[in-house]
């Protein structure tokens, strides 16, 4: 697919390009805050704090990068191989969120299920820190060994791959079953312990109703927000692609486009609901927990 013919296939996309512009505008100014709270309060942070600063660098990374695409639904970007970074960018920073957010749920459960265990360990930042940059270097990695996969030829524009040349088996099953299915289930299972436990809690009624609700709303975001992308992986995979695809518009890619768009949402939400989580999380644990037998 050559540039001259993305040019002349380009269509204007008003309402992808209004829906990532209050993305944009909204994802900029909550990441941003949340950016500046975590360097001002660089000298008291914790390992929860390192695990949601690393939320934060990968929502706002992604956030960054929104304006490209913006700009290509109103006016189309030529498929080169700046589109290939894009979608790289795109891609690595929403999985970024999603190991750190697998990452805060266990790290979370410990710390409810073995209170005092977890107050003793004293290596908590350094294991914090660890598991972030493990998280990176898979991705980036990932990123290098499949760079083809997004190469301008297998592009129809410029976030848009060719209908008829889906991402490759094992490409899929990375992205569907180690990207999402296994975080999903780790967060499901996390979070319902953590609900289940703090039931068991006497005191403090208000803080452990506002946690556990705050929990509970963590785990559908996440449920809500990344499975359309993922059915859509595996939709737009096994899909019968016809020969005119060119001149149609297929249900199963409009699907593909509005999840993209839901899943991108959640970067604006992330900094609001951990920072509420980490300010009920440890009210409710430090002073009930003592009491709790498990």
């Amino acid at each position: 697919m050559d540039q001259n013919s993305s040019s002349r296939n380009c269509t204007v996309e008003v309402l992808q390009g209004s829906g990532y512009s209050v993305v944009f505008l909204l994802g900029f100014l909550v990441n941003a805050a949340a950016l500046r709270a975590f360097v001002a309060k660089r000298d008291s942070w914790t390992d929860t704090h390192i695990y949601m600063l690393n939320l934060a660098i990968a929502d706002f990374c992604l956030v960054i990068s929104l304006p490209f695409r913006i700009y290509d639904a109103f006016y189309c970007l030529p498929n080169t191989y700046l589109c290939t970074v894009l979608i790289y960018i795109h891609f690595a920073n929403m999985y970024a969120s999603i190991g750190t957010l697998t990452a805060i749920s266990v790290q979370r459960y410990l710390a409810v299920r073995f209170p005092m265990q977890s107050r003793l360990w004293k290596k908590k930042k350094e294991t914090a820190f660890a598991v972030c940059l493990v998280l990176w270097v898979f991705l980036l990695t990932m990123c290098v060994v499949f760079r083809k996969e997004n190469y301008p030829d297998n592009l129809w524009k410029c976030y848009d791959r060719c209908k008829n040349r889906p991402l490759s088996l094992k490409v899929i099953v990375l992205l569907v079953v180690l990207g999402f299915f296994v975080p999903l289930l780790v967060v499901i299972f996390c979070s319902s312990r953590i609900i289940c436990i703090l039931a068991k809690v006497e005191d403090k009624a208000d803080e452990k109703k506002n946690t556990v609700n705050i929990v509970t709303a963590n785990m559908i975001g996440f449920i809500m927000c990344y499975t359309p992308i993922h059915v859509a992986f595996l939709v737009n995979y096994n899909n019968d692609v016809p020969k005119n695809w060119m001149s149609i518009d297929l249900p199963e890619h409009t699907y593909l486009l509005v999840s993209e768009w839901i899943a991108s949402t959640n970067c604006c939400f992330d900094s609001i609901s951990y920072y509420f989580l980490l300010k009920g999380f440890y009210s409710v644990r430090k002073p009930c927990l003592s009491k709790l037998h498990l």
